[in-house]
Order: C-alpha cells, then structure tokens, then sequence
C-alpha cells in the first residue's frame, strides 16, 4: 500500500444546515491521519485529504455516524422520484398552514389566559412524554454533540427545554420543541433549494454512449467510453461527451453549458459539449474528454466545491456563535440570582438561539452560487462574492476578451471604378481556399452580404504575404502592401493603420483596385455592460493587453477606458501587485491562456468563455459559460446584492436576539411567548435569504430598456 497522501469523497447524509456541515467536518478532522476536510452542504459529501496507512473509509464513516449523521453505500438522495417530490411540497405546504395555526393559537391562548387553563388538564408526565417523544430527533443529536464535547445552537434551544420542565413549563418545553423542529424544517427546504443547482445540474449527465467498435455501433455505459473513440450522436439526443466532430451536421442546443438560449450549429472540426442536445442532424464524434473531465463534469464540481471557500462575513458569525452560549448561561444565571425568577430564567434560555447566527451567511451565499450556476456564472466561493461587492477596480485584457479574438472586416474601399460588391467578390473568390485568419474574414463579410463567391483557378498562397488565383479570366492578387503595391498608398492607409487595422490590397491584372480594413473588434455587448459597471460603482477601468499601442489606443477610446499596451504576463501581474498594494481590490477579467498569473493574482479573477477551457477554470475564481460581458456586471450586482442580505441577516439577528433577551430577563416576556419568538428570527433569514434564488437584475432591466443608445454606441464601435 503506498503512504502518499490521498484525496477521497465520501457522501454524507442527514445534514440540513451549516452547524451540521461543520459537525461532520470537525468529527472527520478529528481523526489521526486526516490532513484537510471540507464537507460540502450543497453536494452532501466531504472531500478528505488523508494518509491511507493510518485512516480509511470504515474508520471515516464511524465518525461521521458517531457525529450523528449517515455514510450511505451509494449516494442515492438525489435521486427522487419527481412524484414523491411533489407529494413532499404538498405535505409541506400544509405543515406550514399547521405551523401558523399553532403559533397564532399559542400567541392569543396565551394573552388571553386560555393556554395555561387548558394544559393544567394535561398531567405533567403525558406532557413531559410528547415533550421527549416530539423532540427525541433533535434532543438525540444534542447528546450525541456533547458526547464528543460539540456545541450546537440546539443545544442551546434544549437547555431552554430543560430549564422549562425543571419549573413545571411542560406546554413551553413542547412548543420549543416544536419550533426546533419548524426551524429545521425550514431550513432543510431552503437549503435543499440552493442545494437543487447541483442536483438539476448532476441530471442532465448523460449516461450512456453509443461508440463505434469494429465497425459496429455499441451502446455503452458512459464509464465504458475512453478517449480517442468515435461517438455517434443522432437528432434528440444528448452529446455524451466533449469531442470534435469528425463528420456530419447539425443544430445544438448548448444551454446546458454556455446558457445561450441560441442554438448554434456543428459541422466537421466544430468543439462540442458534453450535456448539450443535437435538435437537428446527427454527428460522429472524435472523444476528447469523458465523464467528470467533460466541461459539464467539472463544472459540476466546481458548484458543489463552491462553498468550501468561505467568505470572512461568515467565519465572523461562526466565532459568534461560539461565544454566544456562554454569554446566554451568564445572562439567565444573572436573572436568577438578582431577579430570583424562575420563570425569567428560563424564558432567557428559551428564547436565545444562535441557529439565526449560525444561518446568516451560509444560506445567503448558498442560494447566490446555485442561482448564479443557472445563469451562467460559476463563482467558486463565498468569499469572492463577499470580494466582489466591494471591487472598485477592474482590469481586462484585449484579445479574446474585449474582443471577438479573430478579424473582421470593418471597411471596403474601392481605389477605382469597382463597387464593394464587385470589390468584395474579387478578394472572397481569390480567397476562398485560403486557411489565413484574414482570408476567413473576407469570405465571412461576403456571406453577410449575400455575395456569390465563385470558384478561383490557379491558386497560390504565398506565405505571409497575400494568395493569388484567375477569377472569370484576371488574374486577383490579395495581400499586403508588399505584395500589392509598387507605389506609396493612399493617404486613407495610413489613416487606418494609424487605427490599429490590418490593411488587406486588392490587385486585378496588376491594377490596384481596392483594399479591406480588418480587426478585432469589441464584443457588441462591452458598451452596455461597461456602462453597468460604471452604475456599479467602479469608475477605475483599465485595458491591459499584449498587442500594439496603436489598437489599444483606439479600442480604449472608443470605449472610454484606459489601456496599457505591449505587456508580457508578469507585466499585468505588476500591474495587479501594484493596485493592490495602494489598497484596491482588483478585478482582472482574461481569456484565461496568457492572462492566467494575473487572473489568479487579482483578488476574483473573471474567465471568458470558460465553456471548454481548462486554464480559465483552474485560475480564475469567476468563470463566465458563455462570451457575454453582460454577465460581468450581473457577477457584480449578485455580490452586492448577496453582501447586502447578510449584512441585513446579521443586524436583524443582533438586534432581534438583544431585545428577546432583554424582554426575557426583565419578566416581559413569559416562557411559552419566548418559546414562540426564538424560531421568528430564523424563519425572517431563511425567508431573506431565499430572495436570492429569484433573479432580480438590474442588467437585464438596463438592457430591455436603454437600447437605443446602446446599439448606436456598439455601431460606431464596429464602424470604425
């Protein structure tokens, strides 16, 4: 057996909130041999760093069960049928109508003198009988905690239990008891809801292949697949793995991975996804990645690895909540030895409860990674989010990112008596055979047109100069100045080229009869969405790129931006050093290839375009599925907004919880009202929290009603 370090999974069930979570999690650490743990609320299941000589799964799993939770064999929760889940919702719809029956009936029986007549029928042992029975789940968990020296917000909650019965309060003990659980129930259902970005996303995987072997088509498990293999996908059906279509047409649906609701069309050499669906046409696919190495597999992990990370926000009310139990024992034993009440006392203990502390941030972010998965933003953590809100400087490079990352022809000059049509079908017929990027954007242009591009004879392509070929019977030459030109150019060249554009000649017969000005130009989204950030808050925006002072000079005005031009990767991680040691935090947002030190260095780093590009995942802490810039400032108005619920999360707790314990210890508040009172501030954060899981943007707003400048702007971009 080898003694190198080892990382494993294992699935853990029972936990329903982030108390359980960092149970499991101390209970696991615990163990001799346990390097790391983290154990994922959301995915249900802790990833362990250990040394296989001195700990294994048995050993892990008993600790997790003496902790009081369960190893299952395999890992089947998710795995609900969809009629049962309904029946759930349906029984927990009417539990909560129950919930507020009770709590109504409790709250008025009580001022009213009605609720003490009634339970003095009830003989104290049937009452101490449904107090134990009702609450033995939670009660049982506690001990379990206190068994292996562990404090739980509930075992808070049953120091109140006990403080009740001791002074013959068996109805305050049930309802206690009977909020513990209300509480845990709603918890469970907002958590299980943030938790079903991970779930909605693990069952869209597909799970079986159809492969060519030996000439015949095998339908296999996907586990069965290895790489190199051909897949053959037909209409309807999902693509099982990532891989490059070796022959075949059709229209895919890639939702599952970018977001885009367009759908895009695959031909041979087209890159597609595990998880996407062919809607038209079949494919025979080459596998390059299977299984968790797809796109779709990591970006899976990544979602439930999100909330490892966690944000500084939420280790605050993790330290409170240890504190917050001795200074509740110190109050309620204040209460009894001045006000010498009973009763005071125990309503002290009743209703104190740091489960609302406890909630605060985790459920907040929660609902903010799983909401932002669905829409196309995979952030890795709590704590960038928290980092995110308070960015006030944004870097981004240019090429790719910025930029579409391959030329466009931006403008046709005919030098003669050709117009652009004839121009434009000249140079696309000369160049149809032609692998050149530039060459790519000429034919592109001619398609936008409409131009029928005919069929050159006699092609050359000389190399980095132009291509010439016969078209109808003249001889075409396309290239640069060199191989074109035997005079000096037009004075509109030099213009151009002062622009930063790439300056394509056109000769017919050795007559110069045109040129085509290319380059890459701005995403036609990168006006709005800057213009959202600067909405935002942050009015520092840089361009920092590797290209020539020129092009960037030109984008960075068009945009109305700064720029640094002619950098080398350890330039922009300077450039970010720098920032930072002024006291900025710093947003860099790349292609994730040369831009990867300074995404990594930046405090989040944001990746383009992640679908399918391995360096942009591993650097990045922010990783955009699909090339939208509109997803930059959504990224940043799902910060501020998730920073803004835990803020208010924490100051409602605070200030709940020191006026309930006032109230509690000066005699206002009886038992059976704190009773009743300790479950409202949970229920007030899990109903804030859940705020998050509904999108409300503000870029989306912006984007339905503003554009008109918006387009015009992104026009004149693409024009000049």
């Amino acid at each position: 057996m080898s003694d190198a370090p080892q990382t494993i999974e294992i699935p853990v069930q029972g936990m329903d909130c982030a108390e359980c979570a960092m149970h499991v999690q101390q209970a696991i650490a615990a163990l001799p041999g346990v390097t790391t743990v983290n154990v994922l609320l959301a995915a249900e299941k802790a990833v362990i760093a250990l040394d296989p000589l001195r700990v294994d799964r048995s050993a892990i799993a008993q600790a997790v069960q003496n902790a009081g939770y369960t190893v299952p064999i395999t890992n089947d929760r998710a795995e609900v049928p969809a009629s049962i889940d309904q029946l759930t919702h349906s029984v927990l719809r009417l539990f909560g109508l129950v919930i507020g029956a009770v709590l109504f009936i409790v709250v008025i029986g009580e001022w009213l003198g009605l609720f003490a007549a009634f339970t003095t029928q009830i003989p104290w042992p049937l009452g101490l009988a449904v107090v134990l029975i009702a609450g033995y789940p939670v009660l049982r968990n506690v001990v379990r905690a206190a068994w292996q020296r562990q404090i739980t917000a509930h075992t808070l909650m049953t120091l109140g239990v006990i403080a009740a019965l001791a002074v013959g309060e068996w109805a305050t003990a049930a309802i206690v008891v009977f909020f513990m659980r209300v509480g845990d129930y709603a918890e469970r259902f907002t958590t299980e809801r943030a938790r079903r970005a991970v779930k909605d996303l693990t069952a869209l995987a597909p799970q079986m292949a159809r492969v060519v072997r030996d000439g015949t088509e095998l339908e296999v498990p996907l586990d069965a697949v290895r790489v190199g293999e051909t897949v053959i996908v037909r209409p309807g059906e999902q693509i099982p793995v990532d891989g490059e279509v070796i022959s075949g047409q059709a229209t895919i649906d890639q939702a599952a991975i970018t977001g885009e609701a367009m759908p895009v069309e695959a031909a041979p050499g087209t890159h597609v996804f595990a998880a996407t669906i062919t809607r038209l046409g079949s494919l025979r696919i080459r596998v390059t990645h299977v299984g968790a190495d797809t796109t779709f597999g990591r970006v899976i992990r990544l979602v439930a690895e999100a909330e490892t990370h966690r944000a500084e926000v939420q280790r605050i009310a993790d330290r409170f909540s240890t504190w917050y139990l001795p200074l509740v024992v110190t109050i309620a034993l204040l209460t009894l030895l001045i006000r010498q009440d009973a009763l005071a006392t125990a309503a002290v203990l009743v209703v104190a409860c740091s489960c609302a502390f406890a909630l605060a941030t985790p459920i907040a972010m929660l609902a903010s990674i799983g909401a932002g998965a669905k829409r196309g933003l995979l952030i890795k953590g709590g704590k960038y989010l928290e980092v995110l809100a308070r960015a006030d400087v944004l870097l981004i490079d240019k090429t790719g990112t910025l930029t579409m990352g391959r030329p466009q022809i931006t403008r046709i000059v005919p030098l003669g008596t050709l117009t652009e049509v004839a121009l434009l079908r000249l140079a696309a017929t000369a160049e149809r055979y032609s692998e050149h990027p530039l060459a790519e954007a000429v034919r592109q242009v001619a398609q936008q047109r409409g131009i029928e591009v005919g069929e050159p004879q006699d092609f050359v392509a000389v190399p980095g100069m132009g291509v010439r070929a016969s078209v109808d019977g003249h001889m075409v030459t396309v290239g640069n100045q060199r191989m074109v030109l035997d005079t000096t150019p037009p004075p509109l060249a030099t213009e151009l080229e002062a622009q930063g554009q790439t300056l394509l000649y056109v000769a017919c017969d050795g007559q110069p009869v045109g040129m085509l000005a290319a380059s890459d130009i701005a995403r036609r989204e990168v006006p709005q969405a800057l213009a959202a950030v600067r909405a935002l808050g942050i009015q520092h925006i840089e361009l920092l790129t590797g290209d020539n002072a020129r092009a960037a000079a030109t984008l960075s005005a068009q945009l109305g931006i700064a720029y640094r031009a002619q950098l080398l990767p350890e330039d922009k991680i300077a450039i970010v050093r720098d920032y930072q040691a002024q006291g900025h935090t710093v947003v860099m947002v790349g292609d994730g290839v040369n831009d990867a030190p300074a995404l990594a260095q930046a405090d989040v780093g944001i990746a383009m375009g992640a679908a399918g590009t391995d360096i942009a995942l591993e650097a990045a802490h922010v990783a955009l599925m699909r090339d939208d810039w509109l997803l930059v400032p959504e990224a940043l108005h799902i910060a501020r907004r998730t920073l803004r619920v835990v803020k208010l999360n924490i100051g409602f707790t605070a200030l709940y919880n020191l006026l309930g314990l006032s109230l509690a210890a000066l005699g206002f508040l009886p038992p059976i009202l704190a009773a009743a009172a300790q479950s409202l501030p949970d229920l007030g954060i899990l109903a804030n929290s859940s705020r998050l899981l509904r999108p409300a943007s503000a870029i989306s707003r912006q984007r339905m009603h503003q554009p008109v400048g918006d387009q015009a702007l992104c026009a004149r971009v693409n024009r000049q």
